[in-house]
């Protein structure tokens, strides 16, 4: 496994000096020191280091946490807090760096093991399921279906391309609207409102349609018949924390029929 590279951000020298002897021991490569935010953020940008551990309180202009925020909204690169002491004012600033942990001084080698190898996880797996989450959403942006995913109370908080334009609504405008506003339908012959399938998934838990004899109404108000199908998603508990619905138009070549003809 290749080691760790780490950059470390300490404007006291003897500090500086002792992490680099407990890094290498303990088997991780110090990229570079800086002493500064302002040569951190530099230092960041040319060595792209796995981690960094950054003081709080550093002098000039840049204090740490100012540092870790230029840095964060650059590279996707996980920081580690290091401080003796910090009032509540700037504690408050650090939590909004969303940092990947804490270590006071003076501190013990073990702790600082501890929470770079934890914040070094818990960033591959947050990697790690952004590539996933990335990928399934670029293959149901492909799809000729269209697909709706609610959240446990209906919201919707994915609609691909083909769902905004059967719907008649921008994926924009879509989400975190209720799915029961976007996805409208009507029965075929009696243009009577139909439940909608993902009320019903959330409701029984249960593989939902609406049947065959079903019409969408998208947002102009024109009618067209669809094939639907909505799946609850449940957690390891058997709660349901999703809904995933899938339709398409079953005679897209036929002129689909108007409610205000």
């Amino acid at each position: 496994m290749p080691q760790s590279k780490i950059l470390i951000v300490e404007d006291e020298g003897i500090v500086a000096m002792e992490l680099q002897e407990r890094l290498r021991v303990m088997g991780y490569i110090v990229t570079g020191v800086a002493t500064t935010g302002e040569m951190a953020f530099e230092k960041a940008t040319h060595l792209r280091p796995d981690l960094i551990l950054m003081d709080i309180k550093l002098k000039g202009n840049m204090d740490g946490v100012m540092a870790t925020e230029q840095i964060r909204a650059q590279f996707d690169i996980p920081v580690i807090f290091l401080t003796a002491y910090a009032d509540e004012y700037t504690l408050q600033r650090a939590k909004m760096t969303v940092p990947y942990g804490y270590v006071l001084k003076p501190f013990e080698e073990r702790e600082l093991y501890i929470a770079i190898e934890m914040a070094l996880y818990k960033h591959s797996i947050e990697t790690k399921t952004k590539k996933e989450g990335n990928w399934l959403a670029h293959t149901l942006n492909a799809i000729g279906d269209g697909v709706i995913a609610t959240n446990a109370q209906g919201q919707i908080n994915f609609i691909n391309p083909v769902a905004a334009e059967l719907t008649g609504w921008s994926q924009t405008e879509a989400l975190g609207q209720d799915a029961r506003q976007i996805f409208q339908l009507v029965d075929e012959a009696t243009h009577a409102p139909v439940e909608n399938p993902i009320s019903k998934a959330l409701r029984n838990g249960l593989l939902e349609n609406s049947g065959n004899a079903t019409l969408l109404i998208d947002r102009a108000g024109t009618a067209r018949p669809i094939d639907n199908c909505a799946a609850p998603i449940h957690d390891k508990s058997g709660q349901i924390i999703e809904v995933v619905l899938i339709f398409r138009d079953s005679n897209e070549h036929i002129d689909p029929p108007s409610l205000f003809m």
